[in-house]
């Protein structure tokens, strides 16, 4: 499924039109982005959490030459699903 099928998805489900289900999709992705950029973690009870993770620098290998390079350290965004999804999917 990609954006535009959920936009349909909850168009349908919601007797809405689906440009203002594509706004509001955008606006509560855009939102989470920020949340999550700015280091803090937004939490859907039942369906999961949004946040970001500090990395380590690390030593790896170039998977085509098998060279040592050095992976510098960072930050990444984290998904961690919710009880109810979970189920949901079992």
């Amino acid at each position: 499924m990609n954006k535009k099928d959920l936009v349909n998805e909850v168009a349908k489900s919601t007797d809405m039109m689906k440009k203002d289900v594509a706004v509001i999709l955008d606006g509560t992705l855009k939102a989470i982005r920020d949340v999550v950029a700015k280091g803090n973690s937004i939490s859907f009870v039942g369906f999961g959490t949004f946040s970001s993770v500090k990395r380590a620098a690390r030593n790896g290998r170039n998977p085509r030459t098998g060279k040592a390079i050095k992976i510098k350290a960072r930050r990444a965004p984290k998904f961690h699903a919710g009880k109810n999804l979970k189920n949901s999917v079992e």
